[in-house]
């Protein structure tokens, strides 16, 4: 439900003000014309909407909370606002209280499915969490509108995020060290704005260490067992740009000893590995 493009920030109050129910469908009323949403539709007409609407049932369902509803000709689309009372007023609720908070639905006429839709994800924001508590408390209409949205679940806030770049990962073990700045800095030069680099060591540091293998200790040397490996991601349509451009600094990886590089697909990620 997208309610940042359906409620009026400039129709919403902290300070209402109404000594009686008719009183308070005025003001209401008045709060909505103010916002300047409600195209053709007056004040009188917006009044007299909500009353009819009143007169098949109180909308002051209690908990001193009320949703003042109704389907207005003259409007284009939905204006929902939010009203709040300090001192309450008598609105004919089924639980006898005093209504402080006001949910204010006003709709076009032939689009009842989604002003049931709207009805039911206020309700559902209203039982679910602590809403009302902090309209309450709420220092200005911002305020309000900020964490009704939030409580409400807000569709433009829950819409499928847009499609992520492709990525690849990117994963470069590295023997030989007079490489790594090298790389590192052409990462950079490139936008690769983030990579990670493990300290590593060979398999050949291991075997020398099996008595079945220790006269190769001399040639498997601490030299050849230490290394970094890089892991970065990189944009899937720059893979084979981005491969060359590391082999113009390491030779090519498939005619020497010391490095292998290798590409993974990535099928989901979030966060970062940027590191400025």
């Amino acid at each position: 439900m997208n309610f940042s493009a359906m409620i009026d920030n400039a129709s919403c109050t902290t300070d209402m003000k109404a000594r009686s129910k008719d009183e308070a469908l005025k003001v209401l009323a008045a709060l909505a014309v103010r916002g300047g949403r409600t195209g053709s539709a007056g004040e009188q007409a917006i009044a007299l909407a909500l009353a009819e609407r009143e007169a098949q049932g109180s909308t002051g369902f209690g908990d001193e909370v009320a949703i003042p509803h109704a389907r207005v000709a003259g409007l284009d689309d939905f204006v929902v606002f939010i009203a709040r009372c300090p001192k309450g007023v008598d609105y004919d609720s089924l639980d006898k209280k005093k209504t402080k908070l006001f949910f204010v639905i006003l709709g076009p006429e032939n689009r009842p499915s989604e002003h049931i839709q709207i009805l039911a994800a206020i309700s559902r924001a209203l039982s679910a969490g602590t809403l009302k508590r902090e309209l309450l408390l709420a220092k200005t209409p911002d305020v309000m509108v900020e964490s009704f949205l939030r409580q409400a679940g807000d569709g433009s806030q829950n819409a499928a995020p847009a499609p992520k770049e492709k990525l690849k990962l990117l994963v470069l073990i590295l023997y030989m060290d007079e490489f790594l700045y090298h790389i590192l800095e052409y990462f950079l030069e490139e936008g690769v704005e983030g990579a990670t680099i493990l300290d590593s060591s060979g398999m050949g540091q291991y075997v020398s260490n099996i008595p079945l293998f220790a006269t190769f200790i001399g040639f498997m040397n601490e030299q050849k067992n230490r290394s970094n490996t890089i892991l970065a991601t990189i944009p899937a349509n720059r893979e084979d740009e981005i491969i060359k451009g590391i082999e113009a600094i390491t030779g090519d990886l498939d005619r020497k000893q010391g490095a292998m590089l290798m590409t993974l697909d990535i099928g989901r990620w979030k966060g970062t590995m940027k590191m400025m």
